[in-house]
């Protein structure tokens, strides 16, 4: 719906007769959100922070793994006591490993999320500076099947994001 109304506007103002020097941005937010400084380190970010945890569960699954394989292995020649207990860990392993999982999910999601909304923030403010200080009277940020390079200023805005974000 949002499509609509853009191209709307955008065929609007260009069929205005005495609009011939109207200045339209084209920005490819898949490629600001792929190329840039800022994503790139926001992602570098979300890794390091969530690296430790990560390999806690893969650790974990491995353990559950190799628990699984003695017990399938060797289940059969166990005592039905000490076969019973392991069936137990192996169960319990597991459902503390989906609750981990779980639990690692959400967090990532969260801190994604909180990331993503800085990166957008910013990345509104950096083209909107650029729009008033360029003059440009639209700037389309939504998929966009093609735009010619002349009117595409998606290189411009990963410039401009790579630099220090003014102060406050």
């Amino acid at each position: 719906m949002k499509h609509k109304y853009l191209l709307l506007a955008a065929l609007a103002i260009l069929s205005l007769p005495a609009v011939a020097d109207v200045r339209i941005g084209v920005i490819n937010m898949e490629r600001v959100m792929r190329d840039s400084e800022p994503a790139k380190k926001a992602a570098i970010k979300l890794e390091k922070e969530f690296k430790k945890r990560s390999q806690e569960l893969d650790k974990g699954r491995e353990q559950a793994q190799a628990l699984q394989e003695d017990l399938q292995k060797n289940g059969a020649t166990m005592p039905d006591s000490v076969r019973a207990a392991k069936s137990k860990e192996l169960s319990d392993m597991s459902r503390d490993l989906q609750r981990k999982q779980r639990e690692y999910n959400e967090d990532l999601n969260t801190r994604r999320n909180e990331e993503l909304q800085s990166f957008v923030e910013r990345t509104n403010s950096v083209i909107r500076a650029m729009a008033e200080k360029e003059n440009f009277d639209l700037m389309i940020m939504q998929e966009i099947i093609y735009a010619s390079p002349r009117i595409d200023i998606t290189d411009k805005v990963i410039k401009a994001l790579s630099e220090p974000a003014p102060a406050k």
